[in-house]
């Protein structure tokens, strides 16, 4: 029996994904059904609930679904949930009894049992967006909107979605270009458990990476080594925003810092292909409730998590966790913990990597250490500070930047700049 903690929602990893004669049957099947194109977010979604990354999810949201999870955090059936999971179409003739494939840049990548269909007005895309995507640096609906459509990514996606929203389970068929492309690092949850079950740990700890991996996170992760038996440095692998560093050379990154700064069995390295919805809190969140399904009962959540800009307060991710339902009926609550973190840096004072909670110096004497600082150092060609990052890690994200034609303007959040 396994002593990890149990996926989230009590049934189990609930998978989607179609394998052997049920998989090449139901593509034969497809190629007769209506198609509709799907976003990039939809297919990481989709390959989420194929490997059971989202369990218990195994269709997209229903209205009723919606709604409480915009609202409450919680499914129709009472079940934690933070975000919605939604398919938009623009599609006029789709109704609800439909079968239909859905596909990707000519790939199919699953076929759905549409069970309901709900019109999504610009005012229900408002209200989804102040529910989920607004935060404490904008704590006002005015002062969000002024700059939320033209600054944070999240909110145009989903003020861009179609008009309607389909509902209803689906048959994944296939996990796209990651197995190949990211082998080795690309991951089901089933196979995280497996490599966390034979190396005899229960206590698991996530480090969530969209950015290369700095000083900073060196210290996160080994913080986590120190009170978990292990630490799941899980990296996103689906699309990020413009000016984000490619999963590929974050991975390298990763790579020469376990190699040498790491005891090696004490880390496990994966990735997940979702895309960043840039939600901080609820991101926080969400990634907590998928780590769990992954096999971790600690959720790293350190400064800004997730977040973007100067939506979200410094510690927002942190202080949401407090503030979620915990429903009583078992495995419907989130049940993966935050590991709560203070903003970390490297002080010369100390000698050494410190927190706000163990140094007592001020901060002409800490370098302070930032993914999106460090992207736009590097972006912009100025000099990296002593303790910013490895040299290692360095040497490979100068390589990448020199190789690159265009510059993309990289915001950073004010308080990570004051």
């Amino acid at each position: 029996m396994s002593n990890l903690i149990p996926p989230h929602g009590g049934k189990g990893l609930t998978t989607c994904l179609l394998e052997g004669a049920e998989l090449d049957a139901e593509k034969k099947k497809a190629e007769g059904l209506k198609k509709l194109e799907i976003s990039a977010r939809v297919q990481g979604d989709l390959i989420m609930m194929g490997i059971g990354g989202f369990s218990p999810l195994t269709s997209f949201m229903t209205k009723a679904d919606w709604k409480g999870v915009c609202e409450n955090f919680l499914l129709a059936d009472g079940t934690f949930w933070p975000v919605p999971v939604t398919l938009d179409t623009d599609d006029e003739d789709v109704k609800a009894g439909d079968e239909i494939a859905l596909v990707r840049k000519g790939e199919v990548f699953a076929t759905m049992q549409v069970t309901e269909k709900f019109e999504m007005t610009d005012a229900d895309k408002t209200w989804e967006c102040e529910k989920v995507y607004m935060g404490e640096g904008t704590p006002t609906a005015e002062e969000f909107w002024k700059i939320a459509k033209d600054d944070h990514p999240g909110v145009q996606m989903v003020m861009e979605q179609g008009k309607y929203n389909l509902a209803g389970p689906v048959k994944v068929l296939s996990e796209g270009e990651y197995p190949v492309k990211y082998a080795g690092i690309y991951q089901r949850p089933s196979e995280s458990r497996k490599i966390f079950e034979e190396r005899g740990w229960s206590e698991v700890a996530a480090l969530q990476l969209r950015n290369p991996m700095h000083r900073s996170h060196e210290y996160l992760a080994k913080i986590a080594v120190e009170v978990c038996d292990g630490v799941f440095i899980h990296s996103l692998v689906g699309n990020l925003k413009p000016g984000d560093i490619p999963a590929e050379v974050r991975v390298k990154c990763i790579d020469a810092l376990v190699k040498n700064y790491f005891v090696e069995d004490k880390v496990v390295q994966g990735g997940y292909p979702l895309d960043m919805r840039y939600a901080g809190p609820r991101e926080g969140l969400l990634h907590a409730t998928f780590r769990q399904n992954y096999g971790c009962s600690r959720m790293i959540i350190g400064r800004d998590h997730a977040g973007v800009g100067d939506f979200y307060g410094m510690f927002e991710a942190q202080t949401i966790f407090n503030k979620i339902p915990a429903p009583a009926e078992p495995g419907k609550a989130l049940l993966c913990t935050p590991l709560k973190i203070d903003w970390t840096f490297y002080c010369s004072k100390c000698d050494g990597m410190a927190s706000l909670r163990t140094c007592p110096h001020g901060k002409e004497d800490r370098v302070l250490l930032s993914g999106t600082m460090l992207r736009k150092g590097l972006s912009e060609g100025t000099t990296i500070p002593d303790h910013f990052g490895r040299e290692e890690v360095l040497d490979i994200l100068r390589e990448y930047y020199a190789g690159l034609t265009e510059k993309v303007e990289i915001k950073t959040h004010s308080a990570a700049t004051g």
